[in-house]
């Protein structure tokens, strides 16, 4: 998370876990499975952290702040180069991470946007699918160098921007109200 996928042998890990190659080698055929099998466990972790999220009463607004809160640290641990190393030298891994967001994060957005309009938050016109699919495009783009060069831009002060736009534009008046009272609380 720190190096970056590429940069980290087979040698780094070893010597980092106290063993040898060869005993990696009886678990994990190459470097690219220890990867996919890293980026599984990490999804299952993140699942299960949306999961409790969502399972927890209480209002739309507070569950979004905790996923935000979740993500801020996802993001603070992570190098933008893993992405890229991801994509371009582990396909498999990539393969995993982008079924996780169309399906898990999608459906997750969706589910909260659906149970934000029931309970007056979230705008009822808005459609969840829709929004759910952008705000995932939205944590994308971030990441995109092009776009926001990492030696210009801070990543997560981009996706804070991004979540922040995205919050506001989805809420009712109640909701507003509400988003800006634990802004309030989180700033003091």
């Amino acid at each position: 998370m720190q190096a970056g996928i590429k940069s980290v042998t087979m040698d780094d890990i070893a010597k980092q876990l106290g063993m040898s190659k060869k005993t990696i080698y009886q678990h994990f055929s190459d470097k690219n499975e220890l990867v996919v099998e890293l980026v599984k466990a990490k999804l299952e972790l993140d699942k299960k952290d949306m999961d409790d999220i969502m399972a927890e009463d209480g209002n739309v607004i507070e569950k979004m702040l905790k996923m935000m809160k979740c993500s801020e640290e996802l993001i603070a641990r992570i190098n933008p180069i893993v992405m890229h190393d991801m994509q371009k030298y582990h396909s498999d891994a990539w393969k995993e991470f982008q079924q996780f967001k169309s399906e898990k994060m999608v459906q997750t957005l969706v589910d909260l946007l659906e149970q934000g309009k029931e309970q007056g938050y979230i705008r009822p016109e808005i459609d969840a699918k829709i929004m759910a699919l952008m705000r995932v495009a939205q944590v994308e783009i971030g990441f995109n160098n092009a776009i926001f060069p990492f030696a210009d831009f801070n990543v997560w002060t981009v996706q804070q921007q991004f979540l922040e736009h995205f919050n506001y534009g989805i809420c009712t008046l109640k909701g507003y109200k509400l988003l800006n009272e634990y802004q309030n609380i989180n700033q003091e």
